[in-house]
């Protein structure tokens, strides 16, 4: 059983991070940021052609993660593949060691790099979450059995409690609890008090774990763009306000982070870490929000917030 399905099942406080694969055949910096994160998450994500910009597959870059002894969350999207190619790339993935898999809807290829590529959406999440149910069952999407054997995928999927539709975001929510997610991975958060209605009225009742999105806002202008460029995000002015009067932007960003992850743990069961192009300095935001490392290892003696 991985480390991360250990952790679930044990009901222990989950981390993880988000990580990049690479535009182009050399994992070296992806490595380096995953070797980084060693001790302090239970698993790394691995995206999966992300706004759907073209990047190393998340597949392959799994496995390399995993011959470097780091946990993957393989994301799979339905957007790039047909339902012959997500089976096949499912039984690969589990033949390869791979067992953590969050399912995902995919972003529409016109927000991407390759805006003439051809979508093809033969799934998306919640029947993405069936089909994993179905395999791990030893059944194919038409229901043939599969004569080599089961697969063993632990499936989860995304959840985005600052949704403008309450209704949609509660019946999504149910939909994949019932289709088989196993554990769910926010989006970006900023509103902890929707996260907690969330999490009062709606996640607590399905006794399924929620991992509380926490993105560092490296300056005020990062902040802006972020909030004009990626739909459905609304960050705070208040947060734009302490970035752009801090003498060292970064620095306050990630005591905003570590801020956030307290807030999280009173909330939820979890947090997923994104800090992009900036993730060695997760282990940072964890140290000032005294989340202590993984495994036994030793946390170093830093500042803590008061």
């Amino acid at each position: 059983m991985s480390r991360f399905r250990q952790a679930v099942e044990a009901k222990e406080f989950l981390v993880t991070a988000e990580v990049t694969p690479p535009k182009g055949g050399n994992p070296e910096r992806m490595l380096q940021v995953a070797q980084s994160l060693k001790g302090r998450v239970h698993a790394v994500n691995i995206t999966d052609g992300s706004r759907a910009v073209l990047r190393m597959s998340s597949l392959a870059a799994s496995v390399v993660l995993l011959r470097h002894e780091i946990e993957p969350v393989c994301q799979v999207a339905c957007r790039d593949r047909n339902l012959i190619g997500i089976q096949g790339d499912l039984m690969g993935a589990h033949a390869l060691g791979i067992r953590n898999i969050l399912a995902l809807t995919g972003d529409p290829v016109k927000s991407g790099d390759h805006p003439k590529a051809k979508a093809v959406f033969n799934l998306e999440s919640v029947r993405l979450l069936k089909l994993i149910r179905k395999l791990n069952e030893g059944l194919d999407y038409n229901d043939k059995s599969l004569p080599d054997g089961e697969l063993d995928l632990f499936a989860g999927a995304a959840v985005d409690p600052q949704s403008d539709s309450w209704s949609g975001l509660t019946r999504r929510f149910e939909q994949k609890v019932k289709a088989g997610a196993q554990f769910f991975q926010s989006q970006m958060l900023t509103d902890f008090d929707r996260l907690e209605t969330f999490m009062n009225e709606v996640a607590t009742p399905a006794n399924k774990p929620v991992l509380a999105g926490i993105f560092l806002f490296k300056s005020a202008k990062n902040a802006r763009f972020i909030q004009k460029y990626v739909p459905g995000v609304h960050i705070p002015e208040e947060i734009i306000e302490r970035l752009e009067k801090a003498e060292q932007p970064l620095q306050e960003g990630i005591k905003i982070a570590a801020e956030q992850v307290q807030k999280a743990r009173e909330l939820c069961h979890g947090v997923h870490m994104m800090a992009v192009k900036k993730e060695e300095v997760i282990p940072e935001i964890l140290d000032l929000a005294g989340v202590k490392p993984i495994d036994g290892v030793k946390l170093p003696e830093t500042a803590r917030l008061r």
